[in-house]
């Protein structure tokens, strides 16, 4: 007798009409199914892949190389020079304080314009160093008037003492008299010249040529002698100095030129200097350098040169930023390389990317000795004839063929 298979528990309760076992086969064939079919899907992803990477080889392959712009080197004769910050300082500088106390009178110049020495530039009220004078005067002639009578007495007592009419003591005491009385002349003289002194300081003058500044005081205003706050400040600007700030090494290079004869010097030992405003423009007129002026920052290392420079327009006023050029001669058969050129490794060490005889990049390590304008002055790692990329260094890599543009030379008159 065959007994019917138990229904399973999703059967009695309305589930799915196949039995337990056929639904078991039908997974497993589900199962299959779909194994197959991802493995059907992974094959056909691999053959694609291998297919893309076949296609990006072509494509790589059939990619020209990159084009770059080179310069030949080529060695020249280059003018060196020295570019210096500075600041611009007045050539003279007088702050206008009173030498005696009072009251200003009036102020005799205009804010802002040239003074010449000797000037007028305040006037204190004078009358009481006028009475002073007076006083001084009637004191000296009062002394002159005493002096005389001494010496008559002294010169009489003299005479009596030979005769022995009066006693030693008595000449001795007179003469006394007489050189006190010359000693209050010259005490009054002197009260006289001082009291003329200041009342001359009543006017207050300018000490040197050159243009003033703003006022801090006005007519009716008390000053004081010898005050901390200055009336107002005079400075000649006409010629002016510029300090200019350079490393021990660079002054030493510099003297170095400058005695081999390499810089011309002028007859009082001193070197010529250009100047450069802020905004690159150039001065119009031509400076000297001493190097008497040289002073040590021993913080910094640093030193301080000073040049002077006319300054008939005063374009030039104090405390402008300015550029100085120094020119140190002439590098004979040097090798330069622009800016550009110039790249470096993680290390800092200067690099130029050379195109050799195959046109492949070649990474070549440089020795620099310094920068002149634009250009860098090679004093190791490139030779002549070698041709340097300026143009396209983003695109290439050392070892890469490349093609190579058309540039143009840079002009060799082109200062550096």
């Amino acid at each position: 007798m065959i007994i019917p298979e138990r229904a399973s528990l999703s059967d009695r309760q309305g589930g799915s009409p196949f039995s337990y076992p056929l639904r078991q086969k039908l997974m497993s064939s589900v199962t299959r199914i779909t194994a197959a079919l991802a493995m059907t899907f992974t094959f056909g992803a691999l053959l694609t892949a291998c297919g893309g990477e076949s296609d990006q080889q072509n494509e790589n392959a059939a990619r020209p190389a990159p084009e770059v712009a080179v310069i030949t080197i080529q060695p020249e004769n280059i003018p060196v020079s020295t570019q210096l910050p500075g600041r611009t300082a007045p050539y003279l500088i007088a702050e206008i304080r009173p030498q005696v106390g009072g009251i200003i009178e009036k102020r005799a110049f205009i804010e802002g314009t040239e003074v010449q020495q000797g000037e007028l530039l305040y006037q204190i009220n004078p009358e009481t160093y006028a009475a002073e004078v007076e006083s001084a005067r009637a004191a000296l002639a009062r002394a002159e008037a005493s002096v005389e009578a001494a010496r008559v007495r002294a010169a009489r007592h003299e005479e009596l003492a030979k005769i022995k009419a009066v006693s030693t003591q008595a000449r001795d005491d007179m003469a006394t008299a007489y050189k006190e009385a010359q000693a209050e002349v010259a005490s009054s003289r002197a009260a006289l010249t001082r009291a003329e002194i200041n009342l001359k300081y009543t006017k207050v003058t300018s000490p040197i040529d050159g243009r003033i500044g703003r006022s801090t005081v006005t007519p009716g205003a008390l000053v004081t002698a010898n005050q901390a706050e200055a009336l107002a400040t005079v400075q000649q600007l006409d010629p002016i100095y510029v300090d200019l700030t350079q490393s021990g090494t660079e002054l030493m290079h510099l003297r170095r030129a400058a005695e081999e004869g390499r810089i011309q010097r002028n007859t009082e030992g001193q070197l010529p200097v250009r100047l450069l405003f802020e905004d690159g423009t150039e001065y119009a007129h031509e400076g000297l350098l001493a190097f008497s002026e040289v002073t040590v920052d021993q913080d910094t290392g640093t030193v301080t040169l000073r040049a002077v420079f006319p300054n008939p327009q005063q374009r030039l006023l104090p405390g402008m930023y300015v550029r100085a050029h120094i020119d140190q001669g002439i590098s004979e058969n040097a090798i330069s390389l622009p800016h550009a050129a110039v790249s470096r490794n993680p290390r800092g060490t200067p690099l130029a990317m050379v195109v050799n005889s195959e046109n492949t990049i070649e990474a070549r390590p440089l020795e620099l000795q310094r920068a002149t304008g634009t250009s860098w002055i090679v004093t190791n790692g490139l030779n002549p004839g070698d041709r340097v990329v300026i143009e396209g260094l983003q695109h290439i890599a050392p070892g890469e063929k490349v093609r190579i543009a058309d540039a143009e030379t840079p002009d060799a008159d082109t200062p550096h």
